[in-house]
């Protein structure tokens, strides 16, 4: 794989400009070994040595099966004897212990890596579930690359088989969300004509074979023939659906982020015109951060049981968003980027509680490898863990779980940082002539599932490891309300 050793910013992106490697620097003995406290290794798939983004895992029948998206680049299909370019991985994880490749669904073929290329965002929803689908049926939305998003007929998954190209022609693609009780979609988007190349179109997928169009939407300053300065793009969305009538959004991943609350059924049912009036329109807050912090994902944590207030007449049960960025840089060349929690009981008035982050001297991040920082959360709402345990992909930190019972005093309970394989990508800082490369784990998105498994993938081509909480950190979960 290319490795790119300097980095800049524009058009909201993280993009890279390709030099020749520079000096390998030998692992440490450590990285060698698995480090961890609090959480055990269950199973483990090298997911052929793909650079993975984002894993979901649902539950079909009496399997349980991992999607897991890729970002750019290409590696050997063992199944086909193929090169194939990075797409999506697809991993049947019913015994944990065991986990099956099913199949690879090739994505965009591209030269460049990374972004560039792949398939890296996957959601999925079953046809019972969706207003307008087959019952009996599941079906996948996936990214490819940054040109179109797709529908496929998973219900056999080793045997997935392209629906329909929802939307092409478009200049990127990311963090997409869907809901499964309306078929509302959030796509992240980048059409022609748009001042960002990550905005988001609506579309109703209830009836995932016939998607209908509802509207662009964006901050004011990103639309079509505004002038003055333009916000960074959106990278992800999280909505609770009809019933909660709320859509979170996070903006501009690393820096200068932002972060909005929407009216769902005004931004659904709202005039559709791409006006600034009419882009306002659904907003109830907006919090605009300052150029350290930036706004990866959100992840709402709502009607939250509060036992320190129990006694006071007010405040004993409050609404909270959390809130990550996205650490880009190797090797510390940036702000670093965490943890935040929000009090949201007023919505209107967003108001910042407490930070969180693994400390620097605890692994020498700084000096280990690659980016070193948050880059993600789970974003399952599975009972076992809601409201209770985050699970943050912390790049070389590893995954680590923070008990959010208290949201005014987040703390670490447990965390696991892979060991480097054969596979393990270096990650370069500097020209060939005064930089090095390292190898070092990426730990780059994380999910969980209604059992009780964490699933954390890696962005340098190490795969997905299967944990589950161990030791003293399993009191902060509720696993009387795990799935069997």
């Amino acid at each position: 794989m290319r490795n790119f050793a300097l980095q800049c910013f524009g058009l909201g992106l993280l993009c890279c400009v390709a030099l020749a490697d520079p000096p390998s620097v030998a692992p440490t003995e450590a990285q060698k070994k698995p480090r961890g406290s609090n959480m055990t290794l269950v199973g483990y798939n090298d997911l052929q040595a793909r650079s993975a983004y984002q894993p979901v895992i649902e539950k079909q029948g009496n399997r349980w099966i991992a999607y897991v998206g890729h970002h750019g680049g290409e590696a050997l299909n063992p199944q086909t004897g193929k090169m194939e370019p990075n797409g999506t991985s697809i991993v049947d994880v019913t015994d944990p212990k065991k986990p099956k490749y099913l199949i690879h669904i090739p994505g965009e073929p591209k030269e460049k890596t990374g972004e560039f290329g792949g398939a890296s965002m996957v959601r999925v929803c079953s046809g019972d579930e969706l207003p307008h689908g087959i019952k009996g049926k599941f079906y996948m939305l996936r990214a490819y690359g940054n040109t179109r998003h797709e529908m496929w007929d998973v219900t056999d998954p080793a045997k997935p088989a392209l629906l329909n190209v929802i939307v092409d022609g478009l200049r990127d693609t990311h963090k997409n969300w869907w809901e499964c009780d309306s078929g509302i979609a959030y796509l992240v988007s980048g059409p022609v004509g748009w001042r960002v190349v990550r905005m988001i179109q609506v579309y109703d997928l209830s009836d995932p074979a016939k998607p209908v169009f509802i509207r662009n939407f964006g901050l004011p300053g990103q639309e079509p023939g505004a002038k003055g300065q333009t916000p960074g793009g959106v990278h992800g969305a999280f909505s609770t659906g009809p019933k909660g009538n709320r859509v979170y959004i996070a903006y501009d991943n690393a820096r200068n982020g932002i972060m909005q609350i929407l009216d769902r059924d005004k931004l659904i049912h709202g005039p559709a015109e791409v006006t600034e009036a009419n882009l306002k329109y659904p907003e109830i807050a907006r919090v605009d951060f300052p150029e350290d912090i930036g706004g990866h994902n959100v992840v709402p944590m709502l009607a939250m049981q509060l036992p320190e207030y129990g006694l006071q007449k007010f405040g004993k049960t409050k609404d909270f968003l959390l809130e990550v960025g996205e650490t880009t840089p190797n090797e510390c060349q940036e702000y670093r980027q965490m943890m935040r929690i929000f009090d949201i009981s007023t919505e209107s008035k967003p108001m910042a509680v407490s930070t969180w982050t693994v400390p620097e001297d605890s692994g020498n991040f700084c000096s280990a490898g690659g980016r070193f920082g948050t880059h993600s959360s789970n974003e399952s709402l599975a009972p076992v863990f809601y409201n209770r345990v985050i699970f943050l992909a912390h790049f070389n930190a590893g995954v680590r779980a923070i008990d959010v019972r208290d949201p005014y005093h987040p703390k670490e309970i447990g965390y696991y940082i892979p060991a480097i394989t054969a596979n393990t990508d270096k990650r370069c800082v500097g020209d060939d002539k005064t930089g090095h490369c390292k190898t070092a784990i990426q730990t780059n998105n994380v999910e969980v599932d209604e059992r009780g498994y964490i699933y954390p993938v890696d962005r340098a081509n190490t795969g997905m490891h299967i944990l589950e909480l161990s030791g003293a950190a399993r009191s902060a979960a509720d696993y009387s309300k795990a799935v069997k």
